[in-house]
């Protein structure tokens, strides 16, 4: 774990620190929206995060335990989740995965903007499919995960789960230091944005893999010359938040996965494997 990395404790509460996930998008879920912050503010020192609610109630954290266990039990029979297996487990991924662990034997995972699992189906399925995974593969290891909206009682939820929940809000910009898998499915652009830029050097983006919306599609959302009239008479910020989603698809190998089922669809639609191959320095230019 990074030295700037700490775990939550609920018997220590400071301040909140600000978060800038969630992109409205298809499907019937949508988490609350939260404005979205310069790149200016999002290059402040990492803000230490309390659950906002901070008592824990045994009914509901009974009830959630429960929820997510009928959740875990509804992905791991689907078909969807033999698809998922399959083409994680097909020569093309797992040779990406395979390069990524490189000498290693373990590669972290980290959950960004997760959204409320008590609230919502949504969130609770993306968790479940994150947990089978580790569940799954051994060269999986430990899960941390962080979210500004999550509760207390969902954190214990969380941990009782086998995970860690973060007490710093990195907004997005953990360094790869070692193998990671980010796992951030429909996340805000900002928040890939904040990871790329974290990570933007060949030996770091060599040890990522990341789960999360599709970078093909925001390329095809955002042609250049829309883009740069958008630009003219709107904050520099804007174009910013996907200088590095651009920038990297000349170097992204990308597997878009199956929804197979309408139930899985607001859950994991538009979602892709992404995986960075670079070889040179060169190869980094921001055009």
């Amino acid at each position: 774990m990074a030295a700037s990395t700490k775990v939550l404790n609920l018997e220590n509460p400071t301040q909140t620190g600000e978060w800038t996930v969630v992109l409205p998008r298809k499907g019937k879920y949508r988490r609350n929206s939260r404005r979205i912050t310069t790149p200016k503010e999002q290059q402040q020192e990492q803000q230490t995060w309390v659950p906002t609610e901070l008592e824990v109630d045994p009914d509901r954290q009974s009830k959630l335990l429960h929820k997510m266990q009928v959740c875990m039990k509804k992905i791991e029979n689907s078909r969807f989740f033999l698809a998922f297996l399959d083409q994680m487990q097909s020569p093309k991924v797992l040779n990406h995965f395979h390069r990524v662990l490189g000498s290693e034997l373990k590669l972290q995972m980290v959950i960004y903007g997760i959204g409320s699992i008590e609230s919502h189906e949504t969130p609770r399925l993306q968790l479940s499919l994150a947990l089978l995974m580790k569940r799954k593969f051994s060269w999986i290891e430990d899960i941390e995960v962080f979210d500004p909206v999550l509760s207390a009682t969902e954190s214990q939820v969380l941990e009782a789960l086998g995970c860690s929940v973060l007490s710093v809000n990195e907004q997005g910009r953990r360094e790869a230091k070692k193998p990671t898998l980010f796992f951030m499915p429909h996340c805000e652009a900002e928040l890939y944005n904040n990871l790329l830029q974290a990570n933007w050097g060949v030996e770091a983006l060599n040890r990522v893999a990341l789960f999360g919306n599709s970078f093909e599609t925001y390329e095809q959302h955002v042609s250049f010359k829309y883009y740069d009239q958008e630009v003219s008479f709107m904050d520099s910020s804007v174009a910013e938040s996907v200088t590095h989603i651009l920038a990297a698809r000349r170097f992204t190998e990308e597997f878009r996965i199956e929804t197979i089922s309408d139930d899985y669809f607001a859950a994991f639609h538009d979602s892709s494997w992404h995986f960075f191959r670079l070889s040179c320095e060169e190869e980094l230019q921001l055009r």
